[in-house]
């Protein structure tokens, strides 16, 4: 089981913020180029590549990781990787820009509601991903960016809502995988 405390503070000051290619969930993110940033590096933190390995931990290290308090800085990596805006990220999991600023500042941790709403978003994209992978058709597909794209869409299943207003409690988030589960087997709502 990895070890929880690891997660605790990951040094992320550099000297400059630009943008940055991240791979896909599960593996070390790399720069394109020489340019270093935060989100660049690659992390070593509770046996993990990079913080978004996290979300396809095992259910009993994902639990350890919520009441811990993941990274505040995770947000932001979670945006890039989605191509989605932080604030849009924020505001679809009922999050309160203000505070996940201040600790991300801070470099402290999420407290266990926020930890459990961000992971679930992560999960989610590993849920995609894992649908893929089974279907045999992985080559150019980015679950994150179509997670991205998907939760900003109407469903006809959610009376006309995006599957992204549900996201903000955990009774929502799993609504949201279940419906993504009931579409790979064909029992669509």
């Amino acid at each position: 089981m990895a070890r929880v405390k690891d997660l605790e503070k990951t040094p992320t000051k550099t000297r400059a913020m630009r943008p940055t290619k991240i791979v896909k969930i599960g593996q070390a993110m790399k720069p394109t180029s020489n340019i270093r940033s935060r989100s660049a590096k690659v992390r070593v933190e509770a046996g993990f590549n990079n913080r978004l390995e996290i979300f396809s931990a095992d259910p009993q290290t994902r639990i350890e990781i919520i009441r811990k308090g993941i990274p505040a800085q995770i947000v932001a990596d979670l945006s890039m990787v989605m191509g989605m805006s932080k604030e849009g990220i924020l505001s679809s999991l009922g999050l309160n820009r203000a505070t996940i600023s201040r600790k991300e500042k801070t470099e402290a941790a999420l407290n266990k509601e926020e930890s459990e709403k961000v992971l679930g978003m992560g999960v989610l994209i590993n849920l995609v991903q894992k649908m893929v992978e089974q279907s045999g058709g992985t080559a150019g597909f980015d679950a994150a960016r179509w997670v991205s794209t998907w939760l900003a869409k109407p469903l006809p299943a959610l009376g006309g809502k995006t599957p992204a207003s549900y996201m903000d409690t955990f009774e929502g988030q799993r609504l949201v995988a279940d419906l993504l589960s009931m579409s790979q087997s064909g029992a669509y709502a």
